[in-house]
């Protein structure tokens, strides 16, 4: 971000939403700047928006798989993507979230959410509106578990190292979809009535539902050392 101002692309097929947005955007405090809108994705890789902090995505825009296919592409161009859209899906939310959106916004939402959204997004954090919280409480596929796995080995690396940079590097995966699946697994437990806003409350959640132990933080904890007192010693 450029001297701390947020700016983001809108994509979205119907030409009134990008000025409405825009208007918000303006309104908010401190302001985030549009640096520019189109119907087509390609608005955010060519031009002004290919250097927009924020992606806000319309799904609207696109038609089934493509839609997830643009999202993808952005995803693992790491770009920072807020989708913005009419469905209110519990099924789209959580695809959405596994294919790399920071947030998923419904529009009925409005401005306070879709504003706290893209901020969090520039900096690169998962953000939770009641539209998302409600999608992963009611998250029954068969296929997911309460927690699923990749968000119970998050917690783990997380818990056990000391900083997210090195859990994600343990892992293979980007400190942000670490902190993806550390969101999703926060939301799991507010829904169903055991919040943990911190680190250690997260850590104390996953230790009473047996999903670590504070043996397995201590070995993590001892092969780190151990890792850093075998390194060779760097020259003087």
């Amino acid at each position: 971000m450029d001297n701390d101002v947020i700016t983001a692309v809108v994509i979205d097929d119907h030409e009134v939403v990008p000025v409405g947005i825009r208007v918000w955007c303006v309104e908010a405090k401190p302001p985030i700047r549009i640096v520019d809108h189109g119907t087509k994705i390609s608005a955010a890789w060519t031009g002004p928006g290919a250097q927009a902090d924020v992606v806000i995505l319309d799904l609207g825009l696109q038609h089934g798989r493509q839609a997830f296919n643009e999202l993808r592409r952005l995803n693992e161009s790491h770009r920072h993507v807020v989708v913005f859209t009419q469905d209110a899906s519990s099924k789209t939310a959580i695809k959405c979230i596994d294919l790399g959106a920071l947030a998923y916004v419904t529009k009925t939402e409005g401005p306070r959410h879709l504003v706290a959204a893209i901020r969090a997004a520039a900096q690169g954090l998962s953000y939770t509106p009641p539209s998302l919280s409600g999608a992963i409480a009611a998250d029954d596929d068969p296929n997911r578990p309460q927690l699923p796995r990749r968000e119970i080995d998050a917690l783990r690396a997380w818990c056990g190292s000391r900083s997210k940079s090195m859990a994600a590097r343990s892992l293979g995966i980007s400190v942000r979809t670490l902190g993806t699946y550390i969101e999703r697994a926060r939301v799991r437990y507010a829904s169903a009535g055991r919040p943990a806003p911190t680190q250690a409350a997260l850590m104390a959640r996953a230790i009473e539902d047996g999903l670590m132990s504070i043996e397995d933080l201590s070995a993590n904890t001892s092969e780190l050392d151990t890792k850093r007192t075998d390194a060779p010693d760097k020259p003087a």
